[in-house]
């Protein structure tokens, strides 16, 4: 039987003290500093949380964003079968991210090691890039969306230069933002919340 992965999470409750919210929340420095705050985090069996919405998985949601003079444009991929999360197969996403596992609990900010981790997993960037926190998403309108909390991360990039590692994301690539906007149904709900509100 396979070990069961222990994944980084905090209490719902802490949400609830903080101010509760649906969809997506632009208001980082009200919740940021308490999510990230070691005391409110802890790691426990993935197969228990997946199912218990009285604590929420942390899921770093990375949008690579490239521009030039003319236009905006963001890396997105299909999600195939050989991603982990079996929900979200088979559609879009313009976030690279994943849970944060207890294997990244040896540094001293689990959080960004875990993301750093995922990041290297996914994608090969092969240009300089700085990174910012613009929001966070928790969608309760879904059996997955209630048990995590994605926080949200624009990579601004120098250059399009992004090779995918893994063969489960599929049709990757640059894609400008207004093409993304045309097709946003196939898009699953974090992408599609973050377009919204980062890019409308």
């Amino acid at each position: 039987m396979p070990r069961d992965e222990e994944v980084l999470v905090i209490p719902a409750q802490l949400l609830d003290q903080l101010g509760p919210f649906s969809g997506f929340q632009p208001n980082v420095d009200r919740y940021l500093p308490a999510i990230l705050d070691r005391n409110n985090q802890s790691f426990r069996p993935r197969s228990l949380v997946e199912t218990d919405p009285s604590f929420k998985q942390l899921i770093p949601y990375v949008i690579l964003e490239c521009s030039d003079a003319n236009e905006t444009r963001l890396f997105q991929y299909t999600r195939g079968k050989g991603q982990g999360e079996k929900r979200l197969h088979a559609f879009r996403s313009v976030g690279i991210g994943g849970h944060i596992s207890v294997e990244d609990a040896a540094g001293d900010d689990w959080y960004r090691t875990g993301m750093q981790r995922e990041l290297d997993e996914e994608v090969l960037i092969e240009c300089n890039g700085q990174q910012r926190v613009v929001g966070l998403i928790y969608d309760d309108s879904s059996e997955v969306g209630r048990v995590h909390l994605g926080i949200v991360h624009i990579m601004q990039l120098a250059s399009c230069k992004v090779q995918t590692r893994e063969d489960h994301l599929e049709d990757s690539g640059f894609m400008s933002v207004d093409l993304i906007k045309s097709e946003m149904q196939s898009l699953e709900n974090w992408s599609q919340l973050c377009i919204k509100h980062l890019y409308m």
